[in-house]
């Protein structure tokens, strides 16, 4: 089989995180998932980000199995591949350790929705999940990683919520292909920036009317979507 775009699009991906500041040193990955041939893309484990080439992204299947590349994948994959089995409709995935989220992830919290800038990307809360267990960490950690992720996204639409935190870690957004789970990574790190600066003006202030944030998600997001040029 012939990835060179798939793996073109994965490389970009990943190169456009330090772009945005959201990643530093070897901190951070992005996939991309070829539903149809039922493979992903992903950045190796490891490597420097002024050292990656299209060739050295690895080709790998939705059960965690190298298909194609001579380096080791990211050691997240197994997380990506079970978000992969699990969220229908998402094609991209990107993990970082930007700042701001994982201030909040470190904290415990989920982070509230104060504002229509939240609100015209994420319906509702972007969710911290909870903690692994010692047994879940000491056993397939990566693997169960994605467990808890699925887990609590049971009673929500991850296509409405794009992203999430975990617990002590940090965060992962996800979208239809790489290039907007790449957006939505800068998206999440703002949101949890003006969260954090939101408390700081005022601690114990309410998040933003539902009516107010249905209206800019739906804008953007419903049968009726008016934002944009179509």
């Amino acid at each position: 089989m012939d990835f060179r775009e798939l793996r073109e699009r994965v490389y970009e991906a990943n190169m456009a995180l330090p772009a945005h500041g959201l990643v530093v040193l070897t901190w951070g990955n992005a996939s991309e998932l070829d539903r149809e041939r039922g493979v992903f893309a992903i950045k190796p484990s490891g490597v420097a980000y002024e050292e990656l080439t299209p060739a050295s992204m690895v080709i790998c299947d939705l059960e965690g199995n190298v298909i194609e590349g001579s380096l080791r994948p990211s050691s997240d994959m197994p997380t990506h591949a079970a978000l992969y089995r699990s969220f229908e409709g998402v094609g991209g995935i990107v993990h970082t350790h930007s700042n701001w989220a994982v201030s909040w992830a470190q904290a415990g919290r989920s982070i509230p929705c104060y504002g229509t800038t939240h609100a015209d990307y994420f319906f509702g809360e972007i969710p911290c999940v909870r903690a692994l267990t010692k047994a879940e960490v000491d056993g397939d950690y990566e693997l169960n990683t994605g467990k808890v992720i699925v887990e609590g996204f049971e009673h929500l639409d991850p296509l409405a919520t794009p992203g999430v935190l975990v617990r002590n870690h940090g965060p992962f957004t996800w979208g239809k292909d790489a290039a907007e789970a790449v957006y939505h990574a800068v998206v999440l790190e703002e949101v949890a920036k003006m969260a954090t600066r939101t408390e700081m003006v005022k601690m114990d202030v309410d998040p933003a009317p539902q009516y107010l944030l249905d209206r800019h998600f739906l804008r953007k997001h419903g049968p009726n979507a008016y934002y944009g040029q179509g």
